[in-house]
């Protein structure tokens, strides 16, 4: 593939080798939908690739979302459809070791909301920087899903345990400076400077010696690959959850902006 492509995501490139990439959907908040998703899992490769880019931004479109979840039409395809689960199941594992081998940095700018397939790449980034005024979740819970996507590689790592169970298992919303507090992001700055620092930090990377920083990224991701096996894990009990009764409650609740009641807690 080529930039050209890409539906859903737009490039600039800069002359020092930092291309910025934003996600394009601004009509719907930046939400995922089965094209977005699948551009997810393609775009690192092009960036890999590319000799022209040293490091990549990823933002999203707007001032409201980084990525705001998948589209409930797409979510919905998948409740009791063993045949979409299988397709998004492999695109999910594809997101994160996609972004993991991309010998390039990636710095997630993450500007708004961040939800869902978003949100797994605004975390698996090498860097994230949180404007203070966004907020994220892993919503999986809320709709009657574990929480397989990305979670179970990534947020023990960064946040501990602790913290990652109890945002995992509340799907609570945590704002910029609440997750640079407890490392779930790296850095957290009013959103009006997030691209001036999300820009700064490239430059300087793209500045630096190209192979000590790609060698670096590879050694450190070997804790995310003893993780693999917990994170495939993981991935397949979503997906198990879709087959459930749970989910289609899940979804209504969400299609109908109220509490779920799940038939399992009943």
């Amino acid at each position: 593939m080529t930039y050209e492509d890409f539906q859903f995501l737009k490039f600039e490139h800069r002359a020092n080798g930092v291309l910025v990439i934003t996600i394009n959907r601004p009509e719907v908040m930046n939400a995922t939908n089965a094209r977005l998703h699948w551009e997810l899992t393609k775009i690192w490769q092009v960036v890999h690739d590319d000799a022209k880019t040293k490091v990549a931004v990823i933002t999203g479109s707007g001032d409201r979302a980084f990525s705001a979840g998948g589209d409930l039409e797409w979510i919905s395809n998948m409740v009791g459809n063993p045949k979409e689960i299988s397709v998004v199941m492999q695109e999910a594992a594809d997101v994160v070791y996609s972004i993991m081998n991309c010998e390039k940095v990636v710095i997630s700018a993450i500007n708004g909301v961040a939800v869902g397939a978003g949100l797994a790449v605004a975390m698996l980034a090498d860097i994230s920087i949180m404007a203070e005024e966004a907020k994220i979740t892993d919503g999986h819970v809320k709709l009657g899903v574990g929480a397989g996507d990305h979670a179970a590689i990534i947020w023990p790592l960064l946040c501990g345990m602790a913290k990652a169970k109890y945002y995992l298992l509340t799907a609570e919303f945590i704002d910029g400076k609440e997750a640079e507090r407890i490392g779930l992001v790296s850095a957290c700055v009013p959103r009006a400077q997030l691209m001036d620092k999300a820009l700064a930090v490239a430059d300087k990377l793209a500045a630096g010696s190209q192979g000590a920083i790609r060698l670096t990224k590879r050694s450190l991701n070997g804790w995310m690959n003893m993780a693999r096996p917990i994170f495939e894990s993981s991935l397949a009990m979503e997906m198990l959850c879709f087959l459930g009764e749970d989910a289609p409650e899940g979804v209504k609740a969400v299609r109908e902006k109220r509490a779920p009641k799940f038939p399992s807690a009943q």
